[in-house]
């Protein structure tokens, strides 16, 4: 079962991807858009049918003291716009909190200079993202 991880923001959508037996994630692109919603959606729609999308994780921003913010309430209208589109795939809302200072934290690590990390950091978030789900299950993607 391929799993997606998706991490949401207002011009970068990072994606990743899991491998078929939903062990590890890799980052698969960064989904740039400005204004039109459909743009990011027709491209998540496209990659679901490229590679057997059976779940989706998208990452949820809280509030350090686990409300939900404005953050959290642009994203759950993300969400609902892409339930509408994609049918049967169940959406899991993940936990995202940490997941960005920690894809910044390896980008400095792995030595990425300040010019290519945009390109980047959403799609590391993602895989952070996905491979925390990935992890919380076991090996067990019937869950």
């Amino acid at each position: 079962m391929r799993i997606m991880g998706v991490d949401y923001g207002d011009s970068r959508i990072g994606i990743a991807l899991s491998d078929p037996l939903g062990w590890t994630a890799q980052g698969l692109e960064t989904i740039r858009w400005k204004m039109d919603i459909e743009v990011p959606v027709e491209r998540i729609l496209r990659l679901i049918k490229e590679y057997s999308i059976e779940r989706i994780i998208v990452g949820f921003p809280k509030n350090m003291d686990g409300s939900i913010g404005f953050r959290g309430e642009k994203t759950t209208k993300f969400i609902e716009i892409l339930k509408e589109r994609i049918g049967d795939i169940k959406i899991i809302k993940w936990d995202e909190r940490l997941t960005t200072v920690a894809a910044q934290r390896t980008m400095h690590e792995m030595g990425i200079k300040s010019s290519k990390k945009k390109q980047v950091v959403d799609q590391i978030a993602a895989v952070y993202i996905l491979q925390g789900y990935l992890d919380s299950l076991g090996n067990n993607t019937t869950q």
